[in-house]
């Protein structure tokens, strides 16, 4: 740290949002620029790089960091926003579960892949949110876009859930891949557990709790 900027590698809480985090830390360290690089949805927690003073001009080179993601997805279930949060659009069974077979099916989303992000997203369609859409009862037709899924393993399966872990690139909806790995399989899916182990060099092992960062407020204030 410096007069002039601060990185903080921090370990968000389920149920707050990015920004409730940079808001939060904005009033209680007093810097007068503060931002985030790269979202984390309120059900998820894990690894959140917030960025104060000068340092918030560095924005768009921690997003490019490739992201590290433990997640749990639920087979025989759909949402309308692709993780618990939202409404059951279908339910299904999970014939001819194996770990053979998620595997396989796996392989088809490392590298290269073509995603439609979920309809409660902050995508734009028009100049709108597709998530304001999504809550005014209305969905925008969202285009695929070309991200990039370095790694995706199985950790454990227990039916009719898996738990993987997953490395990716900027953009990548951990929610869609759930809704389109459990498509593939026939079965439906969506998420029900998502965190962010690292962000590049940033690991949550040695992140700082929300709690800590705000006990120690006068440590990381400007000087």
């Amino acid at each position: 740290m410096t007069e002039s900027d601060l990185i903080l590698s921090v370990n968000k809480p389920i149920g707050w949002t990015s920004f409730d985090v940079v808001n939060k830390l904005r009033r209680a360290l007093r810097w007068k620029a503060v931002g985030h690089a790269g979202t984390l949805d309120p059900p998820a927690d894990g690894v959140l790089i917030v960025l104060c003073g000068n340092a918030t001009r560095r924005s768009a080179e921690f997003m490019e960091l490739r992201k590290e993601y433990r997640a749990r997805i639920r087979f025989g279930l759909a949402t309308n926003t692709d993780d618990l949060t939202g409404e059951i659009i279908s339910h299904s069974g999970t014939e001819g579960w194996s770990r053979d077979a998620i595997r396989h099916a796996m392989r088809e989303f490392v590298g290269e892949i073509a995603q439609v992000p979920p309809q409660v997203s902050a995508v734009k369609v028009g100049g709108k949110r597709s998530y304001a859409a999504a809550r005014a009862g209305r969905s925008l037709e969202l285009k695929p876009r070309t991200v990039v899924v370095y790694s995706f393993d199985l950790l454990t399966a227990a039916e009719p859930e898996i738990e993987v872990n997953l490395i990716c690139a900027r953009g990548t909806y951990v929610r869609a891949i759930a809704r389109d790995l459990g498509a593939r399989l026939g079965w439906g899916g969506t998420l029900s557990r998502l965190t962010r182990t690292a962000v590049g060099p940033y690991h949550v092992e040695h992140a700082l709790t929300l709690d800590s960062v705000l006990k120690r407020s006068r440590e990381f204030a400007p000087d």
